[in-house]
């Protein structure tokens, strides 16, 4: 088993001393076991789905409208979620307005970008758009100060084809991030390379608008350089400076075939993975649709409909 501590360093974000041990668009796989109970006793956190109060210690900008945040945790949980080897995701409510300008508290998902079983703490990656009736959440974190909190709930385990687990699942695993869709990516990046044991060959590609809005660039570039045989990054941009020698545009069969893993033919080997805007997922791997409505009447969980867009026409199964 792997854990993972936050320690102080120079730069926060680089990867951390070890101790001992979206929407998400995804060949056919196999679930795995999950951990023992051994192994979740490493994991120290009551009430995982409990409400949250996160209170902000540092903040960087990341990007001219794009900041990352760590938060401590509170005092009952080591880490942030129940399990130190599935990837998180964090509701934040905010009161704010509605599209009617009516008071209302407004919710919105963020993924850390930290290790899961980082203990103490957790960052996020958040963009600050414009505030406006309806939205406002990534506004009002970017502008908190240190000693200012969030509060959220954590949200359930995000499943990928029958399971929620993403370390030693596939040989091969290609991800693709539209803007801060890079953020949910980032974490499972960090899951499987920061495991010596997980042997899987991971290819990420990152689509942006200009050479200023890539996130995350130094330590996606730094993961790249220490894991040479595992990781690999692409950049591509959609409104690129006259000198750039990366990929352009918002995505095509020949970007797929240079950036990420080759189809497998549905033999549960390789997975590709797309996080991003709706119009961004429909565009690689085909519009969202809904499950059933939840019991008090709310909109179902978003989910994969049928195989679309680039990736079908690169000659992937709806399975991979």
């Amino acid at each position: 088993m792997l854990t993972h501590r936050a320690t102080a360093s120079s730069s926060p974000w680089k990867r951390r001393r070890y101790t001992q041990q979206f929407y998400l668009w995804a060949a056919a796989v196999t679930i795995l076991p999950q951990m023992t109970q051994a192994q979740r006793a490493c994991s120290t956190t009551s009430n995982p789905g409990g409400p949250l109060m996160l209170k902000l210690t540092e903040k960087w900008q990341s990007s001219p409208d794009s900041w990352k945040l760590r938060f401590a945790l509170p005092a009952n949980r080591t880490i942030l979620g129940g399990d130190p080897l599935l990837p998180t995701c964090v509701s934040v409510a905010y009161n704010g307005t509605n599209e009617s300008g009516e008071d209302a508290t407004l919710k919105k998902s963020y993924s850390p970008i930290s290790h899961p079983s980082t203990e103490g703490v957790v960052d996020f990656l958040v963009k600050r758009y414009p505030p406006r009736p309806g939205g406002g959440v990534g506004d009002h974190i970017c502008s908190l100060n240190p000693g200012e909190s969030i509060h959220g709930t954590l949200k359930a385990e995000r499943m990928m084809h029958g399971s929620p687990i993403v370390s030693k699942r596939w040989k091969r695993l290609g991800l693709v991030g539209g803007g801060t869709g890079v953020a949910p990516l980032i974490q499972i990046v960090r899951i499987i390379l920061d495991d010596p044991d997980d042997d899987t060959k991971v290819q990420l590609l990152s689509i942006n608008r200009k050479e200023a809005d890539i996130l995350m660039r130094e330590e996606l570039d730094e993961l790249a350089k220490e894991h040479s045989d595992r990781f690999s990054v692409t950049y591509s941009l959609t409104d690129p400076p006259e000198d750039w020698t990366g990929e352009t545009g918002r995505g095509a069969v020949s970007m797929i075939e240079s950036s990420l893993p080759p189809p497998a033919g549905a033999d549960g080997s390789t997975m590709v993975l797309v996080c991003g805007t709706d119009g961004f997922v429909e565009t690689w791997g085909g519009p969202i649709g809904r499950g059933p409505p939840k019991a008090d009447g709310k909109k179902g969980p978003k989910i994969q409909g049928p195989l679309l867009g680039l990736l079908r026409d690169a000659g992937y199964d709806a399975s991979e």
